[in-house]
C-alpha cells in the first residue's frame, strides 16, 4: 500500500536549523512522513515495529510540535493495531541525520503491511479545506475534535462560572474569622480509683479524706544499731499511758500459765468452741501503721495482750480487754519490716523480733529492745531451737541459715550454712525432735537436722515434694509434730506426713487455694491451732472475707467472719495457746480479735 503524496510546503516562521532538519527527515518526497524501523529488528513472528515519525507545517504564526506515532504492524482499526495495542503519540527527540531508505524498501514503499496513521491510507477528502494536507486523516480528524469541543465549551462558558466561583469562595473565606476554642475545662468530680492505685493501704474501715499515701522504702526512719530504750513512737504523746501498758505486760508474763499437759480435744468439740468465737467492734483496733506483716499473742490466761509488727519496722503492742486509752502504744525498734516475732515460751516478759538487718529482744523488765543479732544479709524469719529460747535457727533470704546463741556476747552468729536454697522464706523447729528444723522457700521445703549442719553442703533428712511455685511458709503440727502444712503460690495447700522422716514425705491431703495475695497483700501462712494438733488456719481472698480453719484432710471446718465488721483480707493470724481466741491482721494496720 503505497503511501499518500503531497505537494511541497515551505514553512513559515521556523528557523533555518528546523527547516534543514524537516528536509532531512522526509526522503521521499515532499509531505511524506519517514519511516524507520525501530533499531532495524524484527520481533518473535516475523513482525517489524516502526516508529512513524510526523512533520507538521506551521499553522497561522504558530509551532506545530513535532509527534511521532508509535504502533505495530498489521494494524486495521483506527487509532489500534489489530492486537489490541493502542496508537499514542508522543513527542520525537531531536532526530539524528539518517540516511534515505533505498527506494523499493519497505520503508520507503510502505509494503509489507506498514500502516499510515489512517487504516485506508486516504485524506479523508478534506485535506484542502482544513489546510493541514501534510497530516494524516487521524491527525486531521483529532484536531478536527479538539477545535469543535474547544467552542463547545467556550459556548457554555464554563470559564467564567468557575472563576465567579472562586471569587465567591476567597470572598467568603476571607470574611470567617477563626475563634479561639475555649480551653477545656477539668471536671469537678474526682475518678474513683482503687486504693491500690492510689497507693493508700485498704482497710476495713471507712478512712479519712487526707489519708497519706503509703511511704516508699527509703522514707522510714532508719534505728541506729545496738540497744534501743522503750520509747514509743510519739515521744510527746503521755508516757504514763505507756509506762500503764508495759506495767501490763510485766504483770501478766510474771504470772506462769498451767503446766497442764497439751491434750487434742474431740472435733465435735473443738467445732463448738469454733462457733462460739465472734467478732465486735470493741475488739477491732489500728495499732500499726502500715501492713501487717507478722503477730505474736502472749500466753497468758488472764486477758489477751497481742504485738503486731509492720512493714517500716513499728512494733504495736495492745491490750485487747483494755477499752482505755492505755490500750494500745507503738515503738520503732526496726528500720524494715518485722517479718517475724515470738514471746519467749519461757519468759513471757521479753518478745524477740526480726526485721532484715537484725533480731532484737524486748525486755520489758528493762525497757530496752536489745540488739541480739545483725546482720549485713537479708533475715526472714526464725524459731527456737530450745525450750528455754536461748538458742534460735535464723533464715535468711538469700538462701542460707544461721544458728544464733543468744548467751553469746556481740551480735554474731555461731554457725552460717548454706542449704541449697535461693530463698529461705521460714524456718520452723519441730516441737518434740528440737534437732529438727523445716526450711521453705523458693519451690524448696526441706527438713534438716541441726546437729549436721556445715558451711557447704548440707543434705536434708526429708524433702517434701510437688510444689511448682515459690513457697511461703511451711510449719509443723503443734503437739506431735507428725504433720507439716506448706502454702503455695500454685494455689494449694498440702499437708505431708512427716511421721517417720523418709528421704521422700507423702502428701495425705491438697486443699484448693486461692493463695494470689499480690504485692500490697502480706503472703498467706497456714498456722497449726497450738490446741488442736489437726487443724489449721489460713486467711482468705474470697468475699465476703474471712479466715479459714481446715483440717489436715482438707476439710474445711469453720469460716470465721462478720458482715459489718470483718470487711478486709487478713493475711497474717495467730491462736491463743490455750483460751479459743484468734487475732487476725489486715493491710492498714488493723487487729481483729474473735473470742468467746
Amino acid at each position: 500500500m503505497a503511501l499518500p503524496q503531497t505537494g511541497t510546503l515551505e514553512p513559515e516562521g521556523l528557523s533555518p536549523r528546523t527547516q534543514q532538519r524537516m528536509q532531512e527527515s522526509t526522503p521521499t518526497g515532499p509531505g511524506q512522513p519517514r519511516l524507520s524501523p525501530q533499531r532495524g529488528e524484527r520481533r518473535a513472528g516475523g513482525a517489524q515495529q516502526l516508529r512513524v515519525l510526523l512533520t507538521p507545517m506551521a499553522v497561522a504564526g504558530r509551532r506545530m510540535p513535532q509527534k511521532r506515532l508509535l504502533g505495530a504492524y498489521g494494524g486495521a482499526a483506527e487509532g489500534r493495531a489489530p492486537g489490541g495495542k493502542r496508537l499514542c503519540l508522543e513527542p520525537s527527540p531531536e532526530p539524528s541525520p539518517e540516511p534515505s531508505p533505498p527506494p523499493g524498501s519497505p520503508a520507503a514503499s510502505g509494503s509489507d503491511g506498514v500502516l499510515d496513521a489512517d487504516s485506508d491510507g486516504s485524506d479523508g477528502g478534506d485535506a484542502a479545506l482544513d489546510g493541514y494536507s501534510q497530516l494524516s486523516a487521524y491527525e486531521r480528524k483529532r484536531l478536527k475534535n479538539i477545535t469543535e469541543n474547544a467552542k463547545f465549551f467556550a459556548a457554555l462558558k464554563l470559564h467564567k462560572s468557575a472563576a465567579r466561583l472562586y471569587q465567591i469562595t476567597t470572598k467568603r473565606q476571607s470574611r470567617v474569622t477563626k475563634r479561639d476554642k475555649p480551653k477545656k475545662v477539668e471536671d469537678e468530680t474526682v475518678r474513683r480509683r482503687s486504693m491500690r492505685l492510689q497507693r493508700v493501704e485498704p482497710s476495713g474501715i471507712p478512712m479519712p479524706e487526707m489519708m497519706p499515701a503509703q511511704p516508699g522504702a527509703g522514707e522510714y526512719p532508719q534505728v541506729p544499731a545496738g540497744p534501743l530504750p522503750m520509747v514509743q513512737e510519739d515521744q510527746m504523746e503521755n508516757s504514763k499511758l505507756m509506762e500503764e501498758l508495759l506495767t501490763t505486760w510485766m504483770r501478766i508474763s510474771e504470772m506462769k500459765a498451767n503446766d497442764t499437759e497439751k491434750r487434742t480435744p474431740g472435733l465435735q468439740r473443738y467445732q463448738d468452741s469454733l462457733n462460739s468465737m465472734v467478732l465486735s467492734e470493741d475488739n477491732i483496733k489500728k495499732v500499726v501503721k502500715y501492713r501487717v506483716c507478722s503477730m505474736a499473742i502472749h500466753p497468758s490466761e488472764s486477758l489477751i495482750f497481742v504485738a503486731a509488727g509492720d512493714k517500716s519496722g513499728q512494733i504495736g503492742l495492745w491490750n485487747v480487754d483494755c477499752k482505755s486509752e492505755a490500750a494500745a502504744c507503738v515503738f520503732i525498734p526496726h528500720s524494715y519490716s518485722v517479718s517475724c516475732m515470738h514471746f519467749s515460751p519461757f519468759n513471757p516478759a521479753h518478745l524477740l523480733s526480726l526485721s532484715s538487718e537484725s533480731l532484737r529482744c524486748g525486755d520489758v523488765t528493762k525497757a530496752v529492745f536489745d540488739e541480739v543479732w545483725r546482720s549485713e544479709e537479708n533475715l526472714s524469719s526464725f524459731d527456737f531451737l530450745e525450750d528455754n529460747a536461748s538458742t534460735a535457727i535464723v533464715g535468711h533470704w538469700d538462701g542460707d541459715v544461721a544458728v544464733v546463741d543468744r548467751r553469746t556476747p556481740g551480735t554474731s552468729s555461731e554457725l552460717s550454712a548454706d542449704i541449697g536454697f535461693k530463698r529461705t522464706r521460714t524456718v520452723h523447729v519441730h516441737p518434740v525432735n528440737k534437732q529438727y528444723f523445716v526450711a521453705a522457700g523458693s519451690v524448696d521445703v526441706c527438713i534438716y537436722d541441726v546437729r549436721y549442719l556445715k558451711p557447704k553442703g548440707n543434705k536434708p533428712v526429708s524433702s517434701l515434694k510437688g510444689h511448682t511455685k515459690s513457697v511461703a511458709s511451711a510449719y509443723f503440727s503443734p503437739v506431735t509434730g507428725n504433720r507439716v502444712v506448706t502454702v503455695c503460690a500454685d494455689d494449694k495447700l498440702r499437708i505431708y506426713d512427716t511421721t517417720s522422716l523418709s528421704p521422700a514425705v507423702t502428701v495425705l491431703s491438697t486443699v484448693r487455694h486461692n493463695n494470689n495475695t499480690g504485692r500490697w497483700l502480706t503472703r498467706f501462712r497456714a498456722i497449726w491451732d497450738p490446741k488442736q494438733e489437726d487443724c489449721f488456719v489460713v486467711g482468705s481472698m474470697a468475699r465476703p472475707r474471712h479466715i479459714e480453719v481446715f483440717q489436715d484432710t482438707g476439710k474445711l471446718l469453720h469460716t470465721f467472719y462478720n458482715l459489718n465488721c470483718l470487711a478486709s483480707v487478713c493475711s497474717i493470724n495467730v491462736v491463743h495457746p490455750s483460751k479459743n481466741v484468734l487475732v487476725g491482721g489486715n493491710s492498714s494496720g488493723r487487729l481483729h480479735v474473735f473470742k468467746e
